[in-house]
């Protein structure tokens, strides 16, 4: 009976140590996948949102607007940065940086898109904020309204920008703009009871 006793307690301490390891690789793994699966890179230019939305009072549609046939067009060209910017209206370096490197050449900046989608994804913004009066804020959170770029995150498997899976892996305890994958669509379409086929964003 003694020799029972030694093996049913053996095997305890071996289930605890097992735990215990488990526990402490999955701990170790969950705060290490993140940093492994993605990587980081800085904006050519830093951007100061908030002098334009907040102290300018700029609509966002000012500068990302919509093309003759409703589409988005996206990040605005250098040269409607120029209808303004052609020369510096502030003393900031990175102001000055936008006119001299790539408004007065006529140089595109090379802007890391956090929200770009797959390609064979289509998103019409202006059924989203026109027709359906849904605000920016909803999908990019308060962007508009920093003065300052955050890191662009992009996966290293797929390519795709951080900002469309959301900043937690878990997808655990996020805000509704946290997030643009096709749940998070499906989601929004189901609360606000809007139907939408498979070809209505899918190339």
């Amino acid at each position: 009976m003694g020799a029972n006793l030694s093996e049913e307690t053996m095997l305890k301490r071996g289930f605890i140590l097992f735990t215990a390891g488990a526990a402490v690789m999955l701990a170790a793994g969950w705060l290490a996948f993140p940093r492994a699966l993605y990587r980081a890179q800085t904006q050519p230019v830093d951007f100061d949102h908030a002098a334009h939305t907040v102290k300018s009072e700029m609509e966002c549609s000012s500068c990302h607007e919509y093309r003759a046939d409703g589409t988005f067009a996206g990040i605005p060209k250098v040269e409607s940065c120029g209808l303004c910017h052609s020369e510096p209206v502030g003393e900031t370096e990175n102001e000055r940086k936008i006119v001299d490197e790539y408004i007065t050449p006529g140089k595109e900046i090379p802007w890391l898109v956090y929200s770009r989608q797959p390609i064979n994804t289509r998103f019409s913004h202006s059924v989203h904020t026109e027709r359906a009066k849904i605000e920016c804020e909803r999908c990019h959170g308060d962007h508009g309204k920093t003065k300052s770029l955050r890191p662009y995150e992009y996966n290293v498997v797929s390519g795709y920008s951080r900002d469309i899976w959301g900043t937690s892996i878990s997808r655990m305890r996020r805000q509704p703009h946290e997030g643009m994958k096709m749940d998070d669509c499906m989601g929004c379409h189901q609360e606000r009871g809007a139907v939408a086929g498979c070809l209505g964003c899918h190339r």
